[in-house]
């Protein structure tokens, strides 16, 4: 009979598949499955697919699974949807969600606790362990409680290896990859802008080929909406782009009025592709820390065409610029004062403290990023410049296996 519980809180897709799978496969390898027993609990959140269930499931070391639509009875008052038992042992795993969950959770079934940190440790007076990504994240902490956590490093850093030792393709081409982003206020810019810089760098080298990775919680007649001018007035701030949804050869391209096509990449993550880049071409956000953990080099881009796109700001900026009716204003203003102060917005340069993926910020004009672009593929040794120091800055790889060891030091103090 099994004795022990560990108890994994996850929310998202992303989260799913690359924090939750690789800890799960560390588990199997290091622990006698036989006397443990591993559980999966979601929690709703905003970027999530409905797949993620299904996704965790499919785990071979994962023997039950929670949805997210079953979260808050069991968050509130203990119980399960399928009310599931627990045995007195047991330790709570902060994969994705809200830290303050895994705080909860663990004081009503009187487990131990570890939160998996990227970029924050909160709840340090109350959670048992912190595995963090880096140092960064120690230093936000108190010195009285910096003992709780370890650097355990990237653990995309993990996924990333698996998908580097598998077979490339030996298409010698040079590929760039778009990310538009995955929200509507950052499609109605990052689709037309992707498709004009396309377009302009496809008119001067039109052997280069383009990939736009799709986010899971995108579907392709959604993302096509926002190339037809039509619908977003934006097309034509953008060099009069305009692009349709088209099928060859049971693979979706996203076809500009000019003719260059960009390969649309259902497959999530997308990191077999992404690696075959030599280039990316991104919005800020997230998207930025997995192409650092990648090592692709990239051009970062803040278009000031829309100044209410960004709205992803953490704490009180993030609250206005959501709010309904008046957010649109809040976040124009905000992104405008936030923009004026010089500061760095892609994770790999604020870790490092320097501008390594460029960062261009205001009325952006498409030749201009395309010439940017050919510079660089024409330049492999600045390609590998860049890279070089995405390398340096990027958490260490192992992070799964590390956590594993953090699990199993407070199992024994159990």
């Amino acid at each position: 009979m099994k004795k022990v519980d560990i108890l994994i809180l996850s929310n998202a897709v992303g989260e799913v598949v690359t924090w939750v799978r690789p800890v799960v496969k560390a588990l199997g390898q290091k622990l006698d499955l036989s006397s443990v027993r591993i559980s999966v609990i979601l929690s709703p959140c905003p970027n999530s697919t409905g797949t993620e269930a299904a996704i965790a499931q499919s785990y071979p070391e994962v023997d039950r699974v929670q949805t997210a639509a079953d979260f808050f009875p069991f968050l509130l008052w203990g119980k399960t949807a399928a009310n599931w038992e627990w045995h007195k042992r047991g330790i709570v795993v902060f994969l994705g969600g809200d830290q303050f969950y895994t705080l909860v959770i663990g004081k009503r079934l009187g487990y131990k606790t570890i939160v998996y940190a990227e970029w924050d440790a909160r709840w340090y007076r109350y959670l048992d362990a912190f595995a963090v990504m880096n140092t960064d994240v120690i230093a936000k902490v108190p010195e009285a409680y910096r003992h709780k956590c370890t650097v355990v490093g990237d653990l995309i850093a993990d996924v990333v290896l698996e998908v580097k030792s598998a077979p490339k393709s030996n298409d010698c081409s040079s590929m760039v990859g778009f990310l538009p982003g995955s929200k509507p206020a950052k499609l109605m810019q990052g689709v037309p802008l992707s498709m004009a810089i396309a377009d302009a760098i496809h008119q001067i080298n039109p052997a280069i080929k383009f990939i736009i990775p799709v986010a899971p919680t995108l579907d392709l007649s959604t993302l096509a909406k926002y190339a037809d001018p039509q619908f977003n007035p934006l097309n034509q701030t953008f060099d009069e782009v305009s692009g349709k949804l088209i099928t060859l050869e049971n693979q979706s391209y996203l076809v500009t009025n000019r003719g260059t096509k960009i390969q649309l990449i259902t497959q999530f993550p997308a990191y077999e592709f992404l690696v075959q880049c030599q280039l990316c071409i991104t919005t800020v956000g997230a998207n930025t820390a997995e192409l650092g953990a990648l090592a692709i080099p990239a051009i970062v881009l803040l278009p000031t065409q829309q100044l209410d796109a960004m709205r992803s700001w953490d704490g009180i900026p993030g609250i206005l610029a959501n709010l309904p009716l008046v957010g649109t204003n809040f976040a124009k203003l905000i992104n405008w004062l936030i923009l004026r102060q010089n500061k760095l917005f892609a994770w790999p340069n604020i870790w490092a403290k320097t501008e390594i993926m460029p960062e261009i910020v205001g009325q952006i004009v498409p030749m201009n990023i395309a010439e940017m672009t050919l510079d660089f593929l024409a330049n492999p040794a600045k390609l590998q410049r860049m890279q070089n120091l995405l390398l340096q800055n990027r958490g260490s790889d192992g992070a799964a296996h590390k956590i594993v060891e953090i699990i199993l030091q407070q199992l024994e103090k159990l």
